[in-house]
């Protein structure tokens, strides 16, 4: 083991040498109370910054046991720590000076959303914290005292103050440990109470703005409709009311700009936890829900569709169904079956999103064309089997069509961003418009039994003796929206409930892994997302670092957007 001295020695002995002397910092150092580990080091200062991490024992850190016991309390209090230690590095980043990206200081930025990061891991002896660290250099020429600044004068001040429990605010990550085991309960009380979402009454839905997701100060907060409004007594927070969404059929209708679509944003991102402020805390969705919306164009692999779609003129199989460039109707189909293979136990759809012509055919158009001529049954005529069948709940936003009004369970109308249960009043209404009877195909589970088969460009590449060369598939994340794996984009835009570049970061590295070790031509793609879903929930993401050092800058995503990552990799 080194000491901060060595490593001290050993800046002062490489400056005003060339950049790659840097590398012979590479390794872990003793200091006040915590190590200091230099991971990579990066090969110029224009180059990706390098990787450093701290580690501080439990003994030293001091922070109750209480608050990090299990999953839920880890996750809240390494998020605390990642906001905490982001605010104070800002104070230091590019304080100390020098070309490229010297002396930046770089931590992750957490959303309102709590995720899990490699960004900060607790185990059962320390807290774990990475960062990125830009090597400062004059030219490609090292400048080690600005260096020696960063590593001795601001990083320490940051660690302290952020990584000991006597220096933080003991109430405030008090009530972020407890609102954390509160939304924790509420999901719990979901499943009691045959509930796929609650909203609490006084939650904040609106959002400051198109590009910020903080709340929008003065908006109206939501009250429950009396019908649907349940109590709950919280561990923490006690009594509280809201609106319980019971499973099944569920309608939100109202006028434009009336908050139809905020409802759903705020449902479909109810699937996380959110920070105390946010104004979401306890909307909280059933954890499985996944938000479905068509898109033109998307690749499809093998599906089964026949549910929905069937007899095409081509004769083309929509029991095993492929194709590179989908249709509206046919990717919503697509993703439905898909989401159903994920485990989804909620489907949330915004009639705006949809193809129209698979959710709905209205009278006057099956009259004209005659059911034996449209390949499509409508989700209107498959909403119900999907929850009386396979237990699935659909909760949907409409505007145009009243169709969906004679199959709904539970009618919300928003009024002004306030709900309206106009369920009884409407039902009445119905029975003066009926629906033409109907007669769609039996329904039928899906099946799947996708292959996924390790492709010639894909394959890891071996070196004359069989061992294994250094040249592996090329991960490069292009933001939120998606990623490039070798020569392959994978497109995500359309994946709504991905809310993280971290968590895109991460579907890139578990797609990584499962096609260099995993893709033998035997294992389906559940088989191999099932496997990679019980190894992030057992290891964390560093199972998929294989040995190497890791990183800052991964979150761990969803089944439900594993599902959709593979599902949309062309090399099925």
């Amino acid at each position: 083991m080194n000491s901060s001295t060595d490593l001290q020695n050993t800046l002062r002995s490489i400056n005003h040498k060339s950049y790659p002397a840097y590398k012979s910092l590479k390794g872990s150092y003793q200091f006040d109370r915590y190590l200091l580990s230099i991971d990579h080091v990066q090969g110029d200062p224009f180059a990706s910054p390098s990787h450093i991490s701290v580690k501080i024992s439990h003994r030293d850190a001091g922070f109750p046991v209480a608050y990090y016991k299990d999953s839920i309390t880890k996750t809240a209090l390494c998020d605390y720590l990642t906001r905490q230690f982001e605010q104070q590095v800002n104070h230091y980043t590019f304080r100390a000076k020098g070309s490229g990206k010297s002396g930046l200081i770089s931590v992750s930025h957490c959303g309102q959303e709590v995720l899990e990061r490699t960004c900060c891991e607790i185990t059962s002896s320390s807290i774990i914290a990475r960062f990125f660290v830009g090597f400062p250099a004059n030219g490609r020429t090292i400048n080690s005292p600005e260096l020696e600044k960063i590593l001795f004068e601001f990083l320490p001040i940051c660690v302290q103050k952020v990584f000991f429990y006597r220096n933080i605010n003991k109430k405030q990550l008090e009530e972020t440990i407890f609102l954390a085991e509160d939304q924790a309960y509420i999901r719990q009380e979901l499943s009691r109470r045959s509930l796929a979402a609650f909203v609490a009454d006084g939650a904040i839905l609106p959002r400051e703005s198109g590009v910020s997701s903080k709340p929008m100060k003065n908006s109206v907060p939501f009250v429950s409709p009396d019908r649907l409004r349940v109590s709950m007594n919280l561990p923490h927070k006690g009594p509280i009311t809201g609106m319980g969404i019971p499973r099944g059929i569920t309608l939100i209708v109202g006028g434009g700009y009336h908050g139809k679509s905020t409802l759903l944003n705020a449902l479909e991102l109810g699937v996380y936890n959110h920070i105390l402020g946010d104004g979401r805390e306890y909307v909280i969705t059933d954890e499985t829900a996944q938000k479905l919306r068509s898109e033109d164009g998307r690749f499809i692999k093998d599906v089964d569709i026949s549910l929905f779609i069937n007899d095409l003129p081509n004769k083309k199989d929509t029991h095993c169904f492929s194709t590179e460039d989908a249709s509206g109707s046919t990717s919503q189909a697509a993703g439905i079956v898909e989401g159903m293979e994920s485990g989804s136990n909620v489907f949330l759809l915004d009639e705006d999103t949809s193809a129209t012509n698979f959710m709905v055919r209205d009278v006057f158009m099956q009259q004209v064309i005659r059911r034996d001529k449209e390949p499509i049954t409508p989700f209107l005529e498959r909403a119900r089997d999907l929850f009386e069948y396979c237990g699935i709940s659909t909760i949907l936003v409409a505007g145009s069509s009243g169709a969906f009004f004679h199959i709904a369970d539970t009618i919300i109308q928003m009024d002004s961003y306030l709900p309206v249960d106009i369920t009884q009043s409407t039902k009445q209404l119905c029975k003066n418009y009926p629906l033409p009877a109907s007669n769609p195909p039996a329904f039928c589970t899906p099946k799947s039994h996708r292959i996924m088969t390790r492709h010639a460009e894909s394959a890891p590449r071996f070196s004359r003796g069989n061992q294994e060369a250094s040249e592996r598939l090329k991960l490069k994340v292009h933001g939120k929206d998606g990623f490039s794996l070798g020569r392959q984009d994978i497109d995500l835009r359309y994946i709504e409930q991905l809310i993280d570049t971290e968590q895109t970061a991460a579907l890139g590295l578990l797609l990584k892994y499962a096609v260099e070790h995993l893709m033998d031509g035997r294992r389906t793609v559940a088989d191999i997302v099932h496997f990679l879903d019980e190894k992030q929930k057992e290891k964390g993401l560093s199972f998929f670092f294989e040995n190497s050092y890791i990183s800052c800058g991964y979150a761990t995503p969803r089944i439900q957007e594993i599902f959709s990552c593979f599902n949309r990799y062309r090399r099925l």
